[in-house]
């Protein structure tokens, strides 16, 4: 039998080791740090995205889709070697950056990545294969092994023009593009639907290839937002725009699929109110990724690095992990206090507004205040502590979760 439980923490655990390197990163710009600032920002994101969110997302998959299916054996195993490539990962990006160990660990860890695919697709049982959560499910896995073209380009393109070259920030944007825009997206898509499928609340057909149809053309057309940083072809701007626009006919479309059952959900009204959170982080999303295919934003955002980082916080720490704080909860695999949840909030919040305030006073080449790092460090170091508060509350709490429990 499979503690599901265990596997969200390990999944919390990381997330709190994400908080740490953040918060250590933000301590860089405070006091002399004998490390290298580059090799760090190494480890935070790729723990993040690899850690955190996909243990996190796959966790909550096999729960969904094999709790009376079995294929145990077969699961752990993917498992465990997934997180042989995240532990060495972790002891090597830090210290040594794009290197041989690090590297080699990364690459093993897309292969593991292929095999949950793999895994996730073959062994599904059939009667799931023809709901509208694991089309969406289905669709964000062959989204996350597309996005492995961008890690397995870097190679070639180091080996041959070198870090500097744009087709180097080019892959990374790919790679980042179609993580955070298709596979986190389509797969909290996917778990929320197979929720509504659980009580039996389902749109009408036609509703859902309007909503499915559009999502994918979005995922498509918004990579484009991402290459307006080097000024190409106004098409490009065009596809890009239409991409934004799509999304958001997308999700205006969600909202009336799922509106006339919201009140039907069995969510708790806290949880239903995470979900709101995450809604309304992801409307502002939309119209972020709207307003940069307009030329004169895109080269704002593209100009002053606090909007992406800003922004791909937002998406991050806003839309993403407070999606996944209500799914956890609702799968009972996360015991979530409703005050560690608000502190959360406020230091994301916080540390969010003095990002983008950066940004701004970098464009309008004004000075920070007082301190200005100083306080971005401590404000920083609630995002850690609300993870490691949850992270200990979860392994204190006694109910643990199986694969097969509800």
């Amino acid at each position: 039998m499979i503690s599901l439980k265990k596997h969200a923490n390990i999944a919390l655990g990381y997330f709190f080791l994400v908080g740490l390197l953040g918060t250590f990163l933000r301590f860089f710009f405070v006091i002399p740090i004998p490390a290298n600032f580059r090799y760090v920002v190494h480890s935070h994101s790729h723990i993040a995205l690899l850690g955190w969110v996909f243990i996190a997302l796959t966790t909550m998959i096999y729960k969904m889709y094999f709790a009376e299916a079995g294929f145990g054996k077969i699961y752990k195993r993917i498992f465990w070697f997934t997180q042989i490539t995240l532990i060495g990962m972790m002891l090597t990006f830090p210290f040594t950056g794009y290197a041989l160990f690090s590297i080699t660990f990364s690459t093993l860890f897309l292969f593991a990545s292929y095999f949950m695919a793999w895994f996730i697709l073959k062994k599904t049982p059939s009667h799931y294969k023809s709901t509208y959560s694991f089309r969406l499910i289905k669709a964000a896995l062959w989204y996350m092994v597309f996005s492995s073209i961008g890690p397995w380009a870097l190679g070639g393109i180091m080996a041959t023009m070198g870090s500097a070259s744009i087709w180097y920030k080019m892959a990374i944007y790919y790679y980042l593009h179609f993580q955070y825009n298709a596979w986190f997206i389509l797969a909290l898509l996917g778990i929320f639907f197979y929720f509504m499928e659980q009580q039996d609340l389902r749109p009408q057909k036609g509703h859902f290839r309007s909503f499915f149809w559009q999502i994918n053309v979005a995922v498509i057309l918004s990579f484009f937002l991402s290459v307006l940083w080097v000024e190409p072809h106004w098409i490009f701007y065009v596809l890009g725009g239409a991409g934004a626009i799509f999304q958001i006919m997308a999700f205006v479309n969600f909202w009336k699929i799922i509106s006339p059952f919201w009140k039907q959900l069995h969510f708790s009204a806290f949880l239903k109110l995470l979900l709101k959170i995450a809604g309304a982080a992801l409307a502002f999303k939309l119209v972020l990724q709207l307003f940069s295919a307009l030329p004169w934003f895109a080269n704002l955002a593209f100009s002053f690095p606090d909007f992406v980082i800003g922004y791909l916080h937002w998406v991050f720490l806003g839309v993403v992990t407070v999606c996944l704080f209500a799914f956890l909860a609702h799968h009972r695999l996360l015991s979530l206090p409703k005050w560690v949840f608000w502190l959360y909030i406020a230091a994301f919040l916080t540390t969010e507004a003095l990002i983008f305030y950066k940004g701004f006073i970098t464009w309008q080449e004004m000075a920070l205040f007082e301190n200005y790092f100083r306080w971005l460090a401590y404000c920083s170091l609630f995002l850690p502590l609300t993870a490691g508060i949850l992270l200990i509350n979860n392994i204190l709490t006694k109910r643990q979760t199986s694969a097969k429990n509800p």
